[in-house]
């Protein structure tokens, strides 16, 4: 997540950087640091960041599950912690989705793959479809 991808993140949640702060369990200067680009943003916070805009814009009752959206095959389907834990609509945020042909070895790698995802891209860029560069 770039630093300009965070600061549209808060604001899209109508949070000051304080609250942001809180909600995430870091300090306002990392927050600033983050947004300002002097730090990198660190894995737990920007799965954090995921989720609560999740929470907020999420409009989870018109949603499909992953699957249905990808039209996995119940073999696929029986191998995949998003169907295992009935977390079709969650499936950017679970380790071990095997969305890409096999589980991604870290976060980076399976923010590679869902960034390139339908099921993603209309979580949190639902406007254009697309997203800014990782």
């Amino acid at each position: 997540m770039e630093s300009e991808e965070f600061k549209s993140f808060r604001q899209r949640m109508s949070k000051t950087q304080k609250q942001m702060g809180q909600l995430l369990g870091i300090s306002l200067k990392a927050v600033s640091s983050y947004e300002q680009g002097w730090r990198s943003i660190s894995t737990p916070v920007e799965r954090q960041m995921f989720f609560l805009l999740s929470r907020v814009e999420g409009n989870q009752k018109g949603r499909k599950s992953c699957w249905v959206i990808k039209k996995c095959p119940p073999e696929t389907k029986k191998q995949c912690p998003a169907w295992e834990f009935k977390a079709g609509k969650l499936c950017w945020f679970i380790n071990g989705t095997i969305c890409c042909g096999d589980a991604c070895k870290d976060w980076a790698e399976k923010m590679e793959c869902c960034r390139s995802c339908e099921v993603f891209k209309s979580f949190f860029y639902p406007q254009k479809n697309s997203h800014p560069k990782a």
